[in-house]
């Protein structure tokens, strides 16, 4: 490329009738670009906000890796030694036993709930295997009771909490159908029913857990779901979560059967697996907006061409070479291409930090997970929108840019 290049450039994209930098035509191309980044920039945000905060709620209230057993039972009975195994591994930062069931929850009203119920030992220091205990709006982990006639305390999600209306220093009522006891006078299982005093409330933002989780001491959870001194499984923590697949598969070899090691992106796959489908397909579907700009951009330099074919034609004339009108015109295409992309790159980066910081768009928790739209643009998709759109608005100028090298000068002034 030579100033002459440039200068050719530069003078073609100017209209003869205006002094205008732009003509009509022109503009349009660049705001076909700008609008086709800035859709891409937002739509790619919008994917990887919503990527990025369902896996740090999914991660807050759940552990990096669950030890648990195949078949129907979920039940570990020499538990310490499974433990001390996992916390051998180097990578493990912290292992807790914990138990699951379901019951049935009341505060003394007609209105009932079927929550899930964990146990897990009472922790509120920095290794405790989730971040529950620093997700807590009131109370906290240590279960410390003062009514009397209760059977210990008990933990309430937020949301669940205020359906119930239970709080802090309120006594509620479980129904535990796995613990039952065998009634021989009635010749059947009979409900076992808890009274429990309301410690704490948790909110973790995923609504999942703040609507339907309870929190027991392990040792009255395993009474509850009629366990003994059994549990449920293991839950790990990990000093890296994203190598939790890699030491899931350690640890499932290590314990052998009938322990497996469930990670916490296994858990969660088909969620991800379906968000990765959905960026990637937005994101094929908005380039082609980009794609459709670049037509513009075809469509521009052929008029650009058609208009100038007889100052080509003296061009030529006077010896100036092919290579330089090819060159003017790729050029002519990249400023279009670089225009529409710094307009759309700022526009999109503008749009985002509003829609995000402002919280714009209100979603419905019990569907989503979460409760407004989150935008995280990352540098890595920033650089490989801003290059896909230059790549595009120039590879469109070879054919416009060929046909105008390829006039002949004699032909070209001929027909003018």
């Amino acid at each position: 490329m030579t100033r002459l290049d440039l200068r050719l450039a530069g003078r073609y994209l100017r209209s003869r009738r205006s002094s205008r930098l732009f003509s009509l035509i022109t503009l349009i191309a660049t705001g076909g670009v700008t609008v086709g980044v800035m859709a891409l920039i937002v739509v790619m945000g919008v994917m990887n906000g919503l990527q990025e905060d369902l896996r740090d709620k999914i991660l807050g209230p759940t552990p990096h890796i669950n030890i648990l057993t195949y078949g129907g039972g979920l039940r570990i009975d020499n538990w310490e030694s499974v433990r001390d195994t996992v916390l051998a591994h180097p990578d493990v930062v912290a292992a807790e036993p914990w138990v699951f069931s379901r019951g049935i929850i009341t505060a003394g009203y007609d209105f009932a709930e079927g929550p899930y119920v964990t146990g897990i030992s009472p922790d509120t220091g920095t290794l405790s295997v989730t971040a529950l205990p620093r997700q807590f709006i009131e109370g906290d982990l240590s279960f410390t009771t003062t009514l009397d006639s209760v059977q210990g305390g008990i933990v309430l999600g937020r949301r669940l909490a205020e359906r119930l209306s239970a709080y802090p220093g309120d006594r509620v009522s479980m129904v535990s159908p796995v613990g039952s006891s065998f009634n021989p006078a009635v010749g059947g299982f009979v409900p076992q029913f808890w009274s429990f005093e309301v410690t704490g409330h948790f909110l973790t933002e995923m609504y999942e857990y703040d609507n339907n989780y309870v929190v027991l001491p392990l040792d009255v959870a395993q009474e509850f779901a009629g366990l003994g001194d059994a549990v449920t499984g293991i839950q790990v923590r990990l000093a890296d979560p994203w190598e939790a697949p890699r030491v899931a598969m350690e640890l499932s070899e290590t314990l052998g059967y009938p322990y497996r090691a469930v990670d916490w992106q296994s858990q969660n796959a088909n969620l991800f697996s379906a968000l990765e489908l959905e960026k990637l397909a937005m994101g094929t579907i908005l380039l082609l907006i980009v794609v459709v700009a670049a037509f513009n951009i075809v469509s521009t330099l052929t008029m650009v061409v058609r208009d100038k074919t007889r100052e080509i034609g003296i061009l030529r004339a006077m010896g100036l070479p092919a290579e330089v009108v090819r060159h003017a015109f790729i050029l002519q295409g990249a400023f279009i291409g670089a225009v529409g992309t710094t307009l759309g790159t700022g526009l999109g980066l503008a749009v985002a930090w509003f829609v995000d910081s402002r919280r714009m768009i209100d979603l419905d928790p019990s569907v989503y997970f979460i409760d407004h739209l989150p935008v995280r643009v990352d540098p890595l998709d920033l650089v490989i929108i801003i290059a896909a759109s230059i790549s595009v608005a120039t590879l469109a100028t070879i054919y416009p840019a060929r046909q105008a090298a390829l006039l002949n000068p004699v032909d070209a002034i001929r027909y003018e």
